[in-house]
């Protein structure tokens, strides 16, 4: 059995691993728990939903725009050409480009960008490295407003703390929902933000509950289980 450290241990004698918080509270007693590691963690929200993502009807997949950001800084690689490749560097893009970009990523697996977006006229050249990209999560998508002649804003909103969800194959959602730091307002309104999308993008074919479970945990210390009726109550205010 793994050991925890001091840090770990100092947070969890905090927490009540029986109980199911209401969100707001838990959300103020992980951040009042104390860190279980000397960095600025990362704070997620894990909801399991009541899909059955085997089922083309049933996959859950977006993207929210946390009203504080993520506190990450995003790198973001732009596929376009001519005015609209002016128009992402513009707005704050990492790394734009075309078949250069293309094929540097082929023959070196050049990899140093955390969001890809690409014009429509490019996803000709970019689809030609769906199998690098792909398995990573990396492949721009029409659905989720990365494949899109609007680039610029498209690059601003995704700086601006812009982020994807999509259920995995165990029917939960990993999402990430600010940084340790942030303190629980900030924490609990960018939960909100992610909880009010993920309701707005239930499947019509989902029945019963939809929203099963919720916890919320930091990147290396002990989650804090949350009462789901009070994450299904966010939407309903």
């Amino acid at each position: 059995m793994a050991r925890h450290g001091k840090r770990y241990r100092a947070a969890a004698e905090k927490i009540d691993r029986e109980r199911r918080y209401p969100l707001d509270e838990g959300v103020k007693v992980l951040a009042a728990a104390g860190g279980a590691a000397k960095f600025d963690e990362t704070i997620e929200v894990a909801v399991r939903l009541g899909v059955d993502p085997r089922q083309a009807d049933q996959n859950v997949r977006g993207t929210v725009l946390l009203p504080h950001g993520t506190g990450k800084s995003v790198r973001v690689l732009v596929f376009a050409k001519g005015e609209k490749a002016k128009e992402a560097q513009e707005a704050g893009a990492d790394h734009v480009g075309a078949e250069d970009v293309v094929k540097k990523i082929q023959e070196e697996t050049w990899l140093e960008f955390d969001t890809v977006i690409a014009t429509p006229d490019m996803m000709s050249q970019v689809g030609r490295l769906g199998k690098v990209l792909g398995p990573r999560g990396l492949m721009p998508n029409p659905k989720v407003g990365t494949v899109t002649f609007d680039v610029g804003k498209a690059v601003r909103e995704v700086k601006a703390g812009k982020v994807e969800f999509r259920v995995d194959k165990a029917g939960i959602v990993h999402c990430p929902v600010g940084k340790r730091s942030f303190g629980p307002e900030r924490l609990l309104a960018n939960a909100q933000a992610l909880i009010t999308s993920l309701v707005r993008a239930k499947p019509a074919a989902a029945k019963g509950n939809y929203i099963q479970s919720v916890a919320v945990s930091t990147t290396m210390g002990p989650g804090v289980r949350i009462d789901p009726a009070s994450a299904r109550a966010v939407t309903a205010a």
